[in-house]
């Protein structure tokens, strides 16, 4: 492949490649060409160039390669010389003329075309003299042309047209009536190629919209006859863009030529009569052809549909808001005319095509307020047209015709117009309320009125309606239905009121799962009434029997939907009424059928089926209450109804009870398929005759088929089916096309009860098809379910059945099995000759003419190979297939089987089927060459693709060849046989995925794998299909995945960016999938290469590719698009928000202001400057005008992206939160951008969005605002000093709030708007206690309305509402309680106190005076709420002691949805509770007359409740200690039963809050007692702290817990201590030891899981080994473990160090002979702790572990308790084995230089606290005295001066001991070293301050020896330091040089000479008289200071000197003084 990069075209390379190959080495070559030639200087290589590229057009170039020359060629010519250009054109033009009409000829003529097309199209009027003859020429072969040469010609003269603009004038006439005639052609390519070159006309040709619009529309019509997708699809743009141009003609135009123009009445009329009439007999009158009757082709009717679209489309938004009410009274007449109406089931189609009409224009073209606009208009129209109805219904008298045909046409034009309003208010969602607040519009009444409507259907669209409007405005959900009640109980003797109010209040029902709030529980109840009601008065008045039984049911269907919460309550009553309507024994089922008339018989059918009804909606929504108790009860009614026998009372009574009775059946196969089989096992085989009656069509003359099988073949089968239809953006119309019946005419009168049911995913309505249908669905569907627990035996004569009975309806009978065969899962099929019957009936199919059987036949091929798994089975299934394909010849037979052998492949995979692989890879290969019939081709390749896929690396042997058929094919297939090329895509795409990471290599093989795998993609790309594109994007995002090298993004983006707004929502969904791909691995290459398209005017504006993506957000309605829209987004803003901060927030800002500022725009490319550009055009370019502004939906997502804006920049720099350092990046790079700068902006877009219509948008404005408040609150703001940044924003913050605590603010959006609150008065930004107020008395009213009680408001939303919001009050109060606590505030960072540093601040307990007035009530709330929580905490079995009533912010109905609440709210406030309590409350007692008279009646039954009581007892007045007991359980209950296992998903939030309240609590002394009293308690607790720690990690959670564990240890420490001091008061006289108490008695023993200090220390030790894994030899011998001992974190550290800390506590509550359990592991840990971590550091600093360590060494040595008689012995031997163990770390002779110096200090800061402290253990042994000396001689030796300075200070402690037992060898081995080591000072003098230190310290030690010393001995120890001393003295000459350190060294050793020589004068004198040199010494460094203080005092200059020194000179040398 990289021989064909080059400019020209390598013959030579091309020459020696086989033959086979060359197609594909000239593709490749003409791709290199196609992008260097844009670039390139090709004046010297054109002549060559353009040879070979003509002589190209003769070698029969396949379609892509023809494409790709002509491209090339005209290229060429536009960049380089034109002059061969005419002679080119000649050439080609006599290639066309040329009368060889052989298929070999075929690819060169059509290259010919295809470049001339090209030339005009690049050079347009360059070639204009030669166009005639040109155009002529192409004329003339097409009226002899063959299909493929008649849609060449058309696309060239498209070009053509295109070029030469209006300069083609002259030929427009002649090319209009060539092309016209073949509109009607029988190749669907053609019609395409025609309706495109058309639309082209019709830009210049004036004629085709003026005097030709009549004929340009009949033949319209005609061509939609019998077309395809694709045809619909190009001729109603056709149609639909010349009607729109009719109306509003180009500007240009109409100023050359004097045009009339045609109406809008005119234009509507013309297409009502494709509409109406279809393509035949336009031309006759209307009456005549009214009598010729017949239907309208339905093609016509989609395609008219699709032309109206796309005429308002064309016209733009702005023509439709001004015009709507015209065209919406237009479109609505259309489906009131009888012609679209002649049938019920064209009803209903021509229903759909009207909505969808309205839908695809109103829905997407308009923005919110235009939407509004169009309701208003709708609902004047429903006005209007029930105004005429009532008319007619009250007009009794006159019994005409017409009225009752004007009721019928009525109908369906309420159908249409209430789904659209009802569509319409469900996208405004809460935007819609001016809708419903505007009396003047009047939409509620309007869509009530229509309840009343004679027809069903009307009354069931009206019903829906109101369902949508409830759903988008959920505060209008309870007042519908008050109103529907009432209503139904006012007009109960109306028919049309019991059945039309009945249906709205299902509906209304049926909406409450998607309203969050739901509704008040009162209201379930009132439907249970109103239902029984009707149900009982149905037998009173035979007019309404009917409508009253079947509402009563309906009804209760509907109650259903509310979940078990509400239906746990009624069941009992429900089971009765199920179990009345059926008889109760065979003996009544007899007797009942003798009785009755057809009437009778009919309310009862329909009673039973809306019994069975209501049942299937019980066991559907409410599984939880199907117990086997409940399902017993049903099973009675359910049995009765199987054994019915119904065909004999339609016999009796007539057949109009058909439809009643299939009913019946209907509902009872639906609830047996949700019902257990084994529940009714006993009934299998007559239910099982009846199923194969129902779907064998045996009672049933219609053929009916079944709609399941298209949604029971695998999706991956579309291509076969054409069910991709269903993935297009006109689905819901296309369905009706679709061959199997009843497709897409659901509707909701076929079944009312699913206007209560879930609508299935991707409808907007529910659909319900036909009952015909429905129940042979069903009855297949159960089949299905029970065929599996059928006894073998039976197997084979159900399925023998279904055989002989299936000549009528094959496609039922293949069906049943796909179900069953799914769900037998791993049991087998049965003994042979069951398998053999599925295997016949099976294989019967296979041979079928209709494609979708042979599809399900496949499938259930695979499926019994998957069932039965054995190797024989599979072979013989495989080899008939083989044998078939070699024999047959029938395009059946070959699809069939071959389809059978990809089905065996994907369902046994590849291992179990690779034996025949090879077979079956052969023979798919010849079959997909078979190019006689595109049908085999598109199934043997589909085959081939599913067995790729399913093969995976066993395939790898056969890519090659097979890579190399699909090359071969994709260059050869012409591109009309799309789903050929659609297959090939598919394989292509399995050969990638196949190869896989392979693709990466760079071994020859895997490079021409690669480059054909390119090859591929390119021409699949370039295909005119969206289909088969898509396919080539999905190709390539494999190609993507796995070499990403590989894949030329810089083209790749450009094409995905252009197909984002094509028409197919195929493409654009594989465009936005691939996006998000390449989005998450490269963003800023992404948004980069779709820039590049902004200047070329392409889609893409400044707001690049992302402003695309909002934009779409606006107009998609595909759930998966959108995700995957917001998928990109997401992974967008992840990469590059931070790096272009000011970019991105500008979008969310523009998205959130719902700006008219354009998105998304669709610009046309800039053609020459002619005189039509210069007016504003029609068409394309009227989409510059602003498009709409964005949806709220779009609103909502930008403001969560704000949020993920502020989370991103706080994990990216922390200028991002700084302003100070902010400003001064800015200022050394511009080009820098920080979050902070732009806060004003964040708080207007959070402002924007929380005060919006939209509840969504609020909420997610008000979280938006609550993370700016969190993430900014501490940022001060430089200028002004001690203030923050935010409180310039107090007002924005107060003004966003305010609207959330309005009296309808929904609840949830009030709970967010509290949590915001609570986060702003806790931020501590506003310092002004009056400014705070603002959003404090928002608080304070909530608190109002929490007191208020329950019920005191008028209720619109179900109970737990209201819990949630008063729980979301009380949280906020809680945590703003919680912000109590002292804090420090803001300092001035200045050192002078500013104006502005003091103004203002708010003192650390100010908050206090804000909570401090509502405490009293908040903390009764705080604990009323506790005990909810406490109690709905409680397990399942203990549900009984749960009070009936409810609690105090819950009702006992809505308990499990309270639960969440409370689940969200109870931390803060057990934090609150335990600050309240510490600070006041354990000395707080209530009275219950003060609850009272503090709460209003109605919360006194929540206040009994709160006091444990039931309401009606007199009061019981508790004491403070006992109330403060139940204070103490509830919140220590609440506590241990939350952190005894914390969800996973909780959030930290709780875990801390929990741990703080603890904390906070036991820093009481009534705590204290208290948990210190029952030390079980405190066992429990510490055992579930342990727990905690096991499962949560983050430091600040374990720190809580050391915090919480030290409190509970000082707690049992002063409980312990108290009984100490009080047994040493009371027993003085019995002489008991007050010691002995304490943990461990006598024995010493502790008992796990009772004792508090083993406790204790198991959770300390799992600390200690979490973060120092070594200590544990169980850790550090596993395997896992790593050597290495890593550096401790700084919480880590503090972590230890609290641990230590603790540990060292615990000897305190134990007996002596406890300690000595205890304390040989606390000792051994603390100093292992002590040697892990003493480890030097640079700045001497001891780190938090090793003074802990030091200080619970100190602890434990001075223990009193230890040193009894028992113990001492004991106590001896463990001091003396610690004291062994610090010294063993002198021994390491090698050390690498990355581990660690051991702090030499902090190991003899423990010795030496040993020997201090424990001398009497330790004297005497002699091993641990020789350690501890060698350990300070080393120190001493030391090269550190720190560490010998720090050793002579610890020895200083060591020799000043009491005990001289202890002191004196120290004082023996260690002084003469000391002395020797500063002796050689006088040699070494210090260079620096620590040398120095370490010098005076050694000097220090020497005098307090000289000290200690007996006075006969004093003479000597002197003649040791006062030498050494006068050896530090300097003599004349060297102080003058001296260091400043060595003159300190002088200063010192003279000051201690003085200060010795009065302390001891005699010996002094002695020893200085001994040794004259000395007294020299001394005198001679008396004289330099003289000196020095004579010069200084001369100079004036200051000079320090001791006074010792002085009064000596003064003594000395009086003189000078």
């Amino acid at each position: 492949m990289e021989l064909a990069h080059s400019l020209l075209l390598n013959e030579e390379a091309l020459a020696q490649i086989t033959e086979a190959k060359r197609p594909v080495f000239i593709f490749e070559w003409l791709r290199f060409l196609d992008k260097v030639l844009v670039a390139t200087d090709v004046k010297e290589k054109q002549k060559k160039l353009v040879e070979q590229l003509t002589g190209l057009i003769s070698s029969s170039p396949g379609p892509p390669t023809r494409k790709l020359l002509a491209k090339n060629l005209a290229a060429l010519y536009s960049i380089g010389d034109t002059f061969t250009v005419f002679q080119t054109l000649d050439k080609c033009n006599d290639i066309i003329k040329s009368k060889d009409d052989t298929a070999a000829y075929l690819p060169t003529k059509l290259a010919a075309v295809a470049c001339v097309g090209a030339f005009y199209e690049k050079m347009g009027r360059m070639l204009g003299s030669s166009f005639p003859e040109t155009v002529n020429n192409l004329l003339k072969s097409l009226k002899s042309a063959e299909s493929q040469g008649r849609s060449e010609i058309l696309m060239s003269l498209q070009k053509v047209l295109n070029g030469l603009g209006g300069a083609a004038a002259s030929c427009h006439r002649d090319i209009y009536k060539n092309a016209r005639s073949l509109l009607t052609d029988r190749s669907m390519a053609v019609r395409c190629a025609v309706a495109k070159c058309l639309l082209e006309l019709q830009n210049e040709a004036v004629f085709m919209w003026t005097a030709e619009l009549e004929n340009v529309a009949t033949l319209c019509f005609k061509a939609l006859e019998n077309s395809n997708y694709g045809v619909r699809v190009a001729v109603s743009k056709l149609l639909g863009t010349v009607m729109a141009t009719a109306l509003i003609p180009k500007q240009a135009t109409v100023m050359r030529q004097n045009v009339k123009r045609a109406t809008l009445e005119e234009v509507l009329e013309l297409m009502a009569t494709g509409f109406l009439r279809g393509g035949s007999g336009f031309l006759k009158s209307g009456g005549e052809m009214l009598k010729v009757g017949g239907s309208v082709n339905r093609e016509v009717r989609v395609g008219v549909t699709q032309a109206y679209v796309v005429f308002v489309t064309t016209l733009g938004g702005q023509w439709l808001e001004r015009n709507f009410a015209t065209f919406l009274s237009h479109v609505l007449d259309l489906v009131s005319h009888p012609r679209a109406t002649q049938t019920h089931v064209e009803a209903v189609y021509s229903r759909r095509c009207v909505s969808f009409i309205l839908r695809a224009t109103v829905g997407s073209l308009l923005g919110e307020k235009a939407q509004i606009a169009a309701a208003k208009d709708i609902c004047q129209a429903i006005g209007k047209q029930m105004k005429a109805v009532e008319a007619v219904v009250n007009d009794a008298n006159s019994e005409n015709k017409a009225g009752a045909a004007d009721i019928a046409a009525s109908q369906h034009v309420m159908v249409c117009a209430l789904q659209e309003l009802g569509s319409l208010v469900q996208s405004l969602n809460a935007t819609a309320s001016p809708l419903i607040q505007e009396p003047s519009i009047g939409l509620l009444e309007t869509v009530t009125s229509v309840l009343l409507h004679p027809s069903m259907a009307a009354r069931l669209a009206a019903a829906w309606c109101l369902r949508c409007v409830a759903v988008a405005l959920p505060f209008q959900l309870t007042p519908f239905l008050d109103r529907c009640a009432e209503r139904l109980n006012n007009l109960k003797t109306s028919p049309e009121a019991v059945s039309g109010y009945s249906f709205a209040m299902a509906a209304l029902l049926g909406g409450v799962h998607q309203c969050p709030l739901g509704i008040p529980h009162a209201k379930g109840k009132m439907v249970v009434s109103i239902a029984e009601d009707l149900l009982r008065t149905a037998a009173q008045n035979s007019r309404l029997s009917l409508q009253r039984t079947q509402a009563g049911w309906l009804l209760l269907g509907a109650l259903m939907t509310l979940g078990p919460s509400v239906v746990r309550y009624h069941l009992p009553k429900m089971l009765l009424l199920w179990r009345n309507v059926f008889p109760r024994s065979l003996k009544e089922l007899e007797a009942e059928k003798a009785r009755g008339d057809s009437f009778t018989w009919q309310v009862t059918l329909e009673g039973r089926a809306g019994a069975l009804c209501a049942m299937r909606s019980f066991v559907a929504h409410c599984p939880e209450l199907l117990t086997e108790d409940v399902i017993r009860k049903l099973m009675t009614p359910i049995e009765c109804a199987m054994t019915m026998i119904i065909p004999s009372v339609i016999k009796a009574h007539g057949a109009h009870l058909k439809a009643s009775a299939a009913m019946v059946r209907l509902r009872l196969y639906d609830i047996l398929a949700l019902l257990p089989p084994k529940t009714y096992e006993g009934s299998f085989n007559a239910l099982l005759r009846e199923l194969v009656a129902e779907f064998t069509l045996t009672d049933n003359s219609a053929n009916t088929t079944t709609s399941l099988l298209r949604s029971l073949c695998h999706y991956d089968d579309s291509v076969l089916l054409g069910s991709w239809l269903q993935e297009t953006d006109h689905k819901s119309i296309e369905d009706q096309l679709q061959p199997n019946s009843a497709s897409g005419s659901g509707a909701l009168e076929h079944d009312p009860s699913s206007i209560y049911l879930r609508i299935p995913a991707g409808e907007a309505v529910p659909g319900p098809l036909p009952l015909g249908v429905s129940v042979i669905d069903a009855s297949v569907a159960l089949f299905g379910v029970v065929f599996p627990h059928v006894s073998y035996k039976h197997r084979s004569v159900y399925i023998y059945i279904q055989f002989q009975n299936s000549v009528g309806s094959i496609l039922n009978v293949a069906l049943p099995f796909l179900p069953d065969l799914e769900s037998e899962n791993k049991s087998t099929l049965g003994p042979e000759e069951v398998r053999k019957s599925a295997l016949t009936l099976v294989m019967g199919a296979l041979d079928n003419p209709n494609p979708i059987l042979r599809c399900a036949a496949g499938e259930a091929l695979g499926r019994m190979a998957q069932v039965v798994g054995e190797a024989t089975f599979i072979a013989r299934m495989a080899q008939y297939s083989f044998d078939k394909l070699k024999s047959a010849r029938d395009v059946v037979s070959r699809t069939g089987h071959s389809l059978a052998l990809g089905c065996l492949h994907r369902y046994v995979g590849g291992i179990g089927s690779g034996q025949h692989l090879k077979t079956s890879v052969s023979i798919l290969l010849a079959l997909a060459q078979d190019g006689t019939s595109p049908e085999v081709q598109t199934w043997s390749l589909h085959s081939l693709a599913l067995i790729v896929d399913s093969s995976g690396p066993m395939y790898r042997g056969y890519v090659e060849p097979t890579l190399s058929l699909v090359l071969t094919l994709l260059l050869t297939v012409p591109p009309s046989h799309t789903e050929v090329h659609q297959c090939l895509g598919r394989c292509l795409g399995a050969i990638i995925t196949t190869v896989g990471p392979e693709l990466q290599g760079n071994g020859a093989t895997i490079s021409t794998i690669r480059s054909s795998c390119l090859v591929g993609c390119a021409i699949t790309q370039d295909h005119s299909d969206s289909l088969v594109q898509a396919a080539a994007i999905s190709c390539l995002q494999q190609l993507h995945m796995f070499a990403p090298r590989h894949v030329n993004l810089s083209s790749l983006v450009p094409s995905l960016c252009v197909h984002l707004c094509s028409s197919h929502l195929l493409l654009r969904r594989a465009a936005v999938a691939c996006l998000r791909q390449l989005a998450q691995r490269e963003a800023a290459e992404v948004c980069e290469y779709a820039m590049s398209l902004a200047k070329n005017g392409v889609n893409i504006t400044e707001t690049g590719l992302e402003g695309v993506l909002f934009g779409m957000l606006d107009r998609e309605t595909d759930r998966k698009l959108c995700s995957d829209i917001h998928d990109t987004l997401g992974h967008m803003l992840s990469s590059l928000a931070v790096e272009n901060l000011s970019h991105w927030l500008m979008l969310c800002k523009d998205v959130l202001a719902a700006s008219t500022y354009v998105v998304y725009r669709t610009l046309k490319k800039k053609d020459e400057m002619d005189d039509d550009t210069m007016f504003t055009t029609l068409g394309e370019e009227d989409k510059t005008k602003p498009s709409v502004a964005p949806r709220w939906a779009t609103r909502v997502f930008a403001a969560d992206c704000l949020c993920r804006v502020i989370m991103l920049c706080e994990n990216a720099n922390k200028a991002h939160f700084d302003l100070a350092l902010a400003r001064s990046a800015r200022l050394k790079n511009p080009k820098n951008d920080f979050l902070v700068l732009h806060l004003s902006d964040l708080i207007r877009m959070a402002f924007m969005a929380a005060t919006d219509h939209s509840n969504q948008l609020r909420m997610a404005g008000l979280q938006a605002l609550e993370d700016i408040i969190k993430k900014f609150a501490s940022v001060p703001e430089p200028e002004f000093p001690g203030h923050v940044i935010l409180e310039q924003y107090q007002a924005n913050v107060g003004a966003a709030l305010r609207p959330a605590f309005s009296q309808d603010t929904p609840s949830d959006i009030t709970a967010k708007a509290c949590q915001v609150c609570s986060a702003w008065i806790g931020s501590g930004v506003v310092s002004d206690l009056n400014d705070l107020r603002r959003v404090h008395n928002l608080l304070v009213s909530s608190l109002d309305k929490v007191q208020a009680g329950k019920g005191s408001s008028s209720q619109l939303y179900r109970e737990s509402a209201t819990t949630m919001e008063k729980l979301a009050v009380l949280k906020a109060w809680a945590e703003v309680k919680a912000e109590t606590k002292p804090k420090c505030v803001l300092k001035s960072t200045e050192e002078d106190e500013d104006d502005f540093g003091t103004v203002d601040e708010l003192p650390p307990d100010s908050l206090i005076t804000l909570v401090q007035p509502e405490l009293p009530a908040l903390s009764r709330l705080w604990l009323a709420a506790l005990k909810d929580y406490a109690l709905l905490t409680l397990p399942a079995e203990f549900a009984t002691q749960l009070p009936p009533d409810g609690g105090a912010f819950y009702t006992p109905e809505t308990i499990d949805t309270a639960r969440l609440h409370y689940r969200n709210s109870w931390a803060p406030i057990l934090h609150a509770v335990a600050l309240w309590l510490n600070s006041t409350g354990f000395n707080a007692s209530e009275s219950v007359e003060e609850t009272a008279a503090a709460m209003p009646n109605s919360q006194k039954r929540a206040t009994s409740i709160m006091l444990n009581q039931t309401p009606g007892t007199p009061p019981t007045t508790k004491s403070l200690p006992e109330l403060n007991k139940d204070r103490m359980h509830l919140i220590l209950g609440v506590s241990i039963q939350f952190l005894c296992s914390p969800r996973p998903e909780e959030p930290v939030e709780h875990v801390t809050s929990c741990l703080q309240a603890l904390h906070t609590l036991l820093d009481s002394p009534c705590a204290r007692i208290h948990i210190a009293e029952d030390q079980l308690l405190g066992v429990e607790l510490l055992s579930v702290l342990h727990r905690l720690l096991l499962t949560w990690d983050p430091p600040s959670v374990q720190l809580l817990v050391t915090g919480v564990v030290q409190q509970i240890v000082r707690a049992a420490q002063d409980y312990l201590q108290e009984k100490r001091n009080t047994l040493n008061e009371d027993d003085i006289e019995e002489k008991e030891n007050p010691l002995v108490l304490g943990e461990g008695g006598e024995s010493g023993g502790l008992v796990p899981g009772k004792s508090l200090v083993f406790a204790a220390m198991e959770l300390l030790m799992f600390i200690l080994v979490r973060h120092m894994p070594h200590l544990s030899s169980k850790v550090s011998d596993s395997p896992s473990h790593i050597a290495a001992k890593s550096h401790l974190s700084d919480e880590s550290a503090r972590l230890v160090a609290a641990t230590v800390t603790i540990l060292s506590d615990l000897p305190s509550l134990c007996s002596p002979a406890g300690c000595m359990t205890v304390l040989p592991t606390i000792l051994f840990l603390i100093t292992r702790v002590l040697k892990e971590t003493a480890v030097k550091s640079a700045d001497n600093q001891v780190p938090p572990p090793v003074s802990a360590a030091l200080q619970g060494i100190k602890a434990i040595v001075t223990l009193p308790t230890v040193k009894t008689d028992e113990t001492q012995k004991q106590w001896a031997s463990l001091i003396r084995s610690t004291l062994k163990k610090p010294y063993p770390c002198q021994k390491k002779s090698v050390t690498h230089q990355q581990d660690p110096v051991l702090d030499e200090v902090s190991i003899l800061t423990a010795i030496a606290l040993f020997l201090w402290s424990a001398s009497t253990e330790i004297i005497g042994v002699q091993s641990l005295q020789n350690g501890c000396i060698n350990r300070f001689k080393n120190a001493l030796n030391s090269s550190d001066p720190w560490v010998q300075a720090k050793c002579y200070q610890l020895l200083l402690s060591v020799f000043q001991h009491t005990n001289r037992a202890l002191s004196t060898p120290y004082i023996h081995s260690l002084a003469p070293i000391m002395v020797e080591k500063l002796k050689a000072v006088e040699r070494n003098r210090p260079n620096n301050n620590l040398e120095l230190l370490a010098v005076q310290e050694g000097i220090k030690v020497l005098e307090t020896l000289v000290a200690l010393g007996e006075e006969q001995n004093r003479v000597q120890l002197l003649a040791l330091l006062v030498p050494t001393l006068i050896s530090y003295l300097l003599n004349e000459n060297a102080f003058a040089s001296a260091s400043t350190v060595s003159k300190d060294l002088h200063e010192f050793a003279l000051q201690n000479l003085m200060h010795i020589g009065p302390l001891y004068p005699h010996a002094f004198k002695t020893v200085m008289g001994a040794a004259p040199e000395l007294k020299t010494r001394l005198e001679t460094a008396n004289v330099i200071i003289f000196m020095n203080l004579r010069y200084k005092l001369s100079t004036k200059k200051p000079y320090c000197l001791s006074h010792e020194i002085v009064l000596f000179i003064f003594k000395r040398y009086p003189e000078p003084f």
